[in-house]
């Protein structure tokens, strides 16, 4: 006897509608956020564009923009596809806290021991050149990067301590918990229902989330931490020790961020020339055996329910 399933809507289906709603609810809020500033203050606006931080409104209002037109539609849209379309909020955002805190350390080490292996994909991804036909596009994904690497910059510009913690809750915590459940709660849950294949879900979603970026020069990097947030969930069935990872992975660039632009360490955060290539290969086989353990300790969850039936 052949069980019923227990979902009608197709997994392609699935997809389609949330991209939709998250689409849409991006589009809202960014017309939303502009129309409020145009209506505050015009010169604002063409301040924000030009990122003219001799303008005292503008950080505040750059922190405004992101939590407005980023951090909030990237968090509410997969909530509202869960618990509003699909009614299995659980299913799709995985927020369950039934897992082992020894995951949590391991994932800690794993972040840790990730820094040589992140600077050597940044380095190859710096090399590379696109076709003469093809310059049109990497003039754009250049501009993209300088466009992604100013309002960074002045983000990140931290004269105290309170502004480190601000920054370490807006762009470490925040982002974190909002881009983890638009892509591993939401978009991978539904690409593992469709291709029924964790590791083709898992790494097709690190590279829209690294595409997402716009930071064409760091796609490589990010796709790679995508991916290990993603087996981060798959193994352990939860949402938090991917948070936790992408936390500590923002947090950190803010705090040495912050520590560096305030003469207490001296290692540029942002020196891609740091490790040696031995480093490099200690770093990739180390994340290979913490991935290893981190899926033996989390034991027998890797497997979820598709449609009633489990994937193996």
């Amino acid at each position: 006897m052949t069980k019923a399933p227990v979902n009608q809507t197709s997994a392609r289906r699935q997809f389609f509608y949330f991209l939709v709603i998250c689409a849409g609810l991006w589009v809202i809020m960014n017309v939303v956020a502009v129309i409020g500033l145009l209506v505050y203050d015009s010169q604002l606006v063409k301040d924000i564009a030009t990122v003219n931080t001799d303008n005292p409104k503008v950080i505040p209002a750059l922190y405004f923009l992101q939590l407005v037109t980023m951090t909030i539609p990237l968090f509410a849209g997969p909530v509202i596809f869960a618990a509003w379309v699909m009614r299995k909020p659980a299913e799709y955002l995985k927020t369950t806290w039934r897992f082992t805190p020894i995951l949590l350390v391991v994932v800690f080490f794993v972040m840790l021991v990730s820094s040589p292996l992140i600077e050597l994909l940044s380095n190859i991804n710096h090399q590379m050149v696109l076709p003469s036909w093809l310059k049109w596009l990497e003039d754009w994904m250049k501009q993209s990067e300088e466009n992604a690497k100013q309002l960074t910059t002045a983000l990140l510009q931290m004269n105290s301590l309170w502004d480190c913690i601000k920054n370490v809750l807006l762009v470490g915590l925040f982002t974190a918990i909002a881009e983890e459940f638009l892509f591993r709660g939401g978009m991978q849950t539904i690409l593992l229902k469709w291709t029924k294949n964790k590791h083709t879900a898992i790494w097709v979603t690190a590279a829209i989330f690294s595409a997402f970026h716009l930071e064409f020069y760091g796609f490589l990097p990010r796709m790679l931490l995508g991916a290990l947030f993603g087996y981060f969930v798959v193994y352990s069935g939860s949402i938090w020790p991917a948070v936790w990872g992408h936390f500590l992975n923002n947090g950190t660039a803010v705090v040495a961020t912050y520590l560096y632009q305030n003469k207490r360490i001296k290692l540029n955060p942002d020196d891609q020339h740091i490790f040696t290539f031995w480093q490099y290969a200690f770093s990739l086989i180390i994340i290979i055996i913490l991935l290893l353990v981190y899926k033996k300790i989390a034991g027998g969850k890797s497997s979820p329910v598709l449609n009633g039936e489990e994937l193996g």
